[in-house]
């Protein structure tokens, strides 16, 4: 495994958000420069790295003590309210799009799939750090068991909360959907996912930065292009504050 540049990186990714934020970023030759470096970023990243290298695991005492909400760290809407009070009885997740065999799992029925236990570093676009214990299945073996069909170029993942008035969404594409380390967590260092932290569901996607992390996943859909979700820019952060689509480290 390669270990990246991880803090000059996430400096130099933040500020590409910031000035992606301002009206410079309306230009079409600053939106294909943009998309110039964004494209060159995933190549390298993946050249030095590998397709299916690994991100760092930790030992259990490198676990932080806390590991803090940020984005939503909560929904207010009643039902899912209900279902956090219940241990989410009723809640399923759908695997949709282009797939042979749509998939609708109760949280047992995910628990009762081969599990990954990972300890990894979240890494924040803000610029903080957490390790944290991750278990939950690979997303590989849903979209196996869904049998995605081969013009699928991309996983999107439909959440449970909004920010803004929109609803948050992020996407991947299937180099880091089948990465091991991709897996669709139900637990954070032994305990059931907090609502802060992405309960019931939430995405670890390791090799990217904590914004790919989708939390309160409710839906997983494979699709060709993401040009009609959204504003077509593959996530929620990269639509509103024109975020890097791959946030590599």
């Amino acid at each position: 495994m390669v270990d990246l540049p991880r803090r000059s990186l996430l400096a130099g990714i933040a500020a590409l958000g910031a000035s992606a934020c301002s009206r410079i970023n309306d230009h079409e030759t600053t939106r294909s420069l943009f998309k110039a470096a964004e494209d060159a970023h995933r190549a390298v990243h993946r050249a030095l790295a590998g397709k299916q290298g690994l991100a760092r695991e930790y030992a259990r005492d490198a676990r932080s003590p806390t590991f803090r909400g940020n984005g939503s760290v909560t929904i207010p809407d009643p039902y899912y309210q209900q279902q956090l009070a219940s241990g989410f009885p009723d809640w399923r997740l759908a695997v949709t799009g282009l797939v042979e065999q749509p998939l609708a799992l109760s949280l047992a029925d995910i628990r009762a799939l081969p599990q990954r236990t990972q300890i990894t570093r979240h890494d924040c676009v803000e610029g903080w750090s957490a390790i944290g214990e991750w278990q939950g299945p690979q997303l590989a073996r849903l979209l196996d068991a869904a049998k995605v069909r081969p013009e699928a170029n991309f996983i999107v993942f439909r959440c449970a909360d909004t920010l803004f008035g929109r609803e948050y969404y992020e996407s991947i594409d299937m180099v880091d959907a089948y990465h091991p380390q991709t897996i669709i967590a139900h637990a954070l260092n032994g305990e059931p996912l907090p609502e802060k932290n992405g309960a019931p569901l939430r995405m670890r996607i390791e090799r990217q930065l904590g914004y790919k992390h989708a939390k309160y996943v409710k839906a997983i859909e494979a699709v060709a292009s993401f040009e009609d979700i959204g504003q077509g820019q593959g996530g929620f952060w990269e639509d509103v504050a024109g975020y890097q689509w791959y946030a590599g480290i």
